[in-house]
């Protein structure tokens, strides 16, 4: 401890973990704890999280929903780049980091806080991504890492250190889950455990929450529709949704028809290689949509610059610089190319998967049926224009062959 802590912020989701860390801050730094709790759609209950905090002696509580703006303002304009990280996953635990770092660091500012803390491991990718985020907002700020400081490496010594100061231990009757999860609206992710042998299949009924297995799927498919505007998806099947409630209930459909499973073994920031396991039913829904509704209306070279710059945009969201210039400057980009993405999409969903069926745009399409058309074109394209296409393009070849030697 290099400096004097006055108050801290405190990211605590009621858990054992950042109950003892609370109480570690409290002790280790002699400072007030700020506890805030962000619900982000993790389906269960957090304002039970006021009454552990203040078991504790916090006095300063900050329980907010902040799903619609996690949607809105996370979720769709990574969608709008359909980013996807090493070719497979939909990224639903690194979008969450950078608005859980932006809240607190807004707390910290209005308290008065002059540090923030995590229960994020020296092991994982979201100490990086909070403590970037955190860095790029508030300069100055101090970041306190509990994990990184204490020597409690065991959970037989935190549950120690609970029962010695008191923290509640709830125990729950039942089978416990071998696996470490985090969930929010976007997917639900699954690591340790048995998941912690690669060759091991992840086929425990127990673990996988929001989905059914393909196979148990129902027999009939599911068609459903999604209207875009600017790239995001406003409307389902005719109903206007907000952007929270698009994704509940896109969970619902696709978790039912099987849709959205993941696993994959990923490459951490940190630079080990972990196996995980992801259920994203909404979002897999929405990427194969977005993707479908750009098919029509985005310029070919337009779109295959996104894909290009894709990969770079999901790397930089997944390594935690959701706020660094580079990032805001390719959601720019990315913004703009989306200007005509709208229309509607009808998709299939049948046992695990989701195809697009049909897209139209009366205002915005590209397509041109009387130049797309096998039949009589009237004329619309001049077929032996193709001829000095060719050859031109054929040029340098061509040129190239002359000095070969074989």
């Amino acid at each position: 401890m290099s400096q004097s802590i006055n108050k801290v912020v405190l990211a605590y989701s009621g858990g054992l973990d950042t109950s003892i860390i609370a109480k570690w801050l409290q002790d280790e730094y002699q400072c007030e704890v700020v506890a805030f709790t962000a619900d982000i759609g993790q389906g269960e209950e957090v304002e039970p999280a006021r009454a552990k905090a203040e078991a504790l002696g916090i006095e300063e509580i900050y329980i907010e929903d902040l799903r619609e703006e996690f949607v809105r303002d996370y979720v769709f304009p990574m969608f709008r780049a359909n980013a996807v990280y090493e070719g497979e996953y939909l990224l639903g635990t690194s979008i969450a980091r950078p608005l859980i770092a932006k809240r607190m660091i807004e707390i910290a500012n209005e308290t008065g806080a002059d540090a923030i803390s995590h229960g994020a491991t020296g092991k994982g990718n979201d100490q990086v991504r909070f403590e970037l985020g955190a860095y790029a907002l508030k300069p100055g700020v101090h970041v306190i890492a509990p994990w990184r400081e204490w020597d409690m490496n065991s959970r037989k010594s935190l549950m120690d250190y609970a029962e010695k100061h008191g923290i509640p231990v709830e125990l729950k009757r039942g089978k416990k889950s071998p696996y470490s999860m985090d969930a929010n609206l976007l997917h639900i992710s699954y690591e340790g455990g048995p998941l912690e042998d690669p060759w091991t299949e992840a086929n425990d009924a127990d673990m996988w929450r929001w989905t059914v297995a393909p196979e148990d799927a129902p027999d009939k498919p599911v068609y459903i529709e999604l209207r875009y505007e600017h790239g995001d998806p406003v409307a389902l099947d005719g109903a206007i949704l907000s952007p929270a409630t698009m994704l509940e209930t896109l969970n619902k459909i696709a978790g039912e028809n099987g849709i959205g499973r993941l696993d994959m073994v990923e490459n951490r920031y940190v630079g080990m290689k972990s196996r995980g396991c992801y259920e994203t039913p909404g979002g897999t829904i929405m990427l194969k949509a977005h993707r479908g509704m750009e098919s029509l209306t985005l310029d070919r070279d337009a779109g295959h610059l996104k894909d290009e710059i894709m990969p770079q945009y999901a790397k930089l969201i997944y390594n935690g610089y959701w706020w660094s210039p580079e990032r805001q400057m390719m959601q720019a980009m990315i913004d703009e190319s989306q200007k005509y993405v709208n229309g509607t999409v009808r998709l299939k969903l049948y046992k695990g998967s989701v195809s697009v069926v049909g897209r139209k745009s009366e205002a915005d399409s590209l397509f041109d049926e009387n130049i797309a058309t096998f039949e009589d074109d009237h004329g619309s394209y001049d077929q032996k224009d193709a001829d000095g296409f060719i050859k031109l393009n054929a040029l340098r070849l061509r040129i190239g062959a002359g000095r070969l030697s074989y």
